[in-house]
C-alpha cells in the first residue's frame, strides 16, 4: 500500500510561513501584501475560484481586491484598467481569471500585466524569463508538484520522469522545471505510440489530461511516485485521470484527487505576492 501525498498539509504549513511573512511585514513596512483579482463576466468556475481566493486571503492577513467587470466590457477599457494597476505601488499582485469573454483577445490583455505584479505567470515576457531561467514567479501548478515532491523527500535529481500531457499551463513548464532539478524527462501526449511501456519506466510519473481514471496499475512500475494532476467532474465529483484504488497497490506514493496537488497551487499564488514583496 503507497502513501498518500497529502497536498492539504504541505499547504497549511505554507501558510503558516506567509501568516509569519505578512506579520513581520506589517510590523517592519507597515503594509500587508496586496492582491487584485479581476474578473470579466460571469463564469460560474471564475466566479467560485475568486470567491474561494477571497476566503484564503483573509486566512492568510493578505489585503484582497475583488474586481468584477460586466462581460461586455470594450477591451482598451480593461487594457486602461490593468495599467492603473501595474503603476500602482501599494499592489503586490495581479491576477487575471480565464476564460475572458470571446471579444477580447486574451494574448494581448495578458501581456499587459507587469511582470512584477504577474503571480499567475501568464504574460509572454513572464514565461520567457521562467524559460531562460532569470528571476521569475514560478506557474502555480508545476510549482506545486515539485514542491510536493520536495516535502515528501522524494529524490529527483537523476530520477526518471514521465509527464503525459503537454500543455502550456502544466506539462511544458514542469518539463522546465524537472530539468531544473536534474532529472531526466520524458514528455507523452496523444499521439505518443507505446506510452505504457514508456510510463513503465518512470520512477515519477505526473498525469495531466484530463481523462478520468486513465491509468491504472498496468501503466506504472513497481514502486513509483505518481502525481495527478489531472481534474474531470465525474457524475458530480472530481476525479483524476489516476485509478487511484488500483494504482496506490502498486505505487510507493499517489496523489490523491481531490486534496492533492491542487490543494497547493492557490497557497502558492499567494506566496509568489509575498515574495513579490522583496
Amino acid at each position: 500500500m503507497g502513501i498518500i501525498m497529502s497536498g492539504k498539509e504541505i499547504a497549511n504549513e505554507i501558510k503558516e510561513e506567509i501568516k509569519s511573512y505578512v506579520n513581520t511585514t506589517k510590523k517592519t513596512l507597515n503594509k500587508s501584501p496586496k492582491i487584485v483579482s479581476i474578473l470579466v463576466g460571469n463564469d460560474g468556475g471564475s466566479i467560485y475560484y475568486q470567491n474561494f481566493q477571497q476566503r484564503l486571503a483573509e486566512q492568510l492577513n493578505i489585503d484582497f481586491e475583488k474586481i468584477i467587470l460586466n462581460e461586455t466590457i470594450l477591451e482598451e477599457d480593461l487594457i486602461s484598467l490593468i495599467k492603473k494597476l501595474n503603476f500602482d505601488k501599494n499592489i503586490d499582485g495581479i491576477i487575471l481569471l480565464l476564460p475572458l469573454p470571446k471579444h477580447i483577445n486574451e494574448k494581448i490583455i495578458t501581456n499587459i500585466i507587469s511582470v512584477e505584479k504577474d503571480i499567475d505567470c501568464l504574460s509572454e515576457a513572464s514565461v520567457g524569463r521562467f524559460y531562460k531561467g532569470e528571476k521569475s514567479f514560478l506557474p502555480c501548478t508545476p510549482n506545486s508538484v515539485i514542491t510536493l515532491l520536495k516535502a515528501y523527500k522524494v529524490p529527483l535529481e537523476g530520477a526518471n520522469v514521465v509527464i503525459v500531457g503537454r500543455s502550456n499551463i502544466v506539462g511544458k513548464p514542469l518539463f522546465q522545471m524537472f530539468l531544473n532539478e536534474n532529472s531526466t524527462v520524458t514528455i507523452c501526449h496523444s499521439k505518443t505510440k507505446n506510452l505504457k511501456k514508456i510510463t513503465q519506466t518512470a520512477d515519477i510519473l505526473v498525469l495531466a489530461i484530463g481523462k478520468p481514471k486513465f491509468i491504472d496499475g498496468e501503466y506504472i512500475k513497481e514502486g513509483a511516485v505518481i502525481i495527478d494532476v489531472g481534474t474531470s467532474n465525474v457524475n458530480g465529483k472530481i476525479t483524476g485521470d489516476v485509478d487511484f484504488e488500483d494504482v496506490i497497490e502498486k505505487a510507493a506514493m499517489v496523489t490523491p484527487v481531490p486534496g492533492g496537488v491542487g490543494a497547493l497551487t492557490t497557497t502558492l499564488l499567494f506566496k509568489n505576492a509575498c515574495e513579490g514583496l522583496k
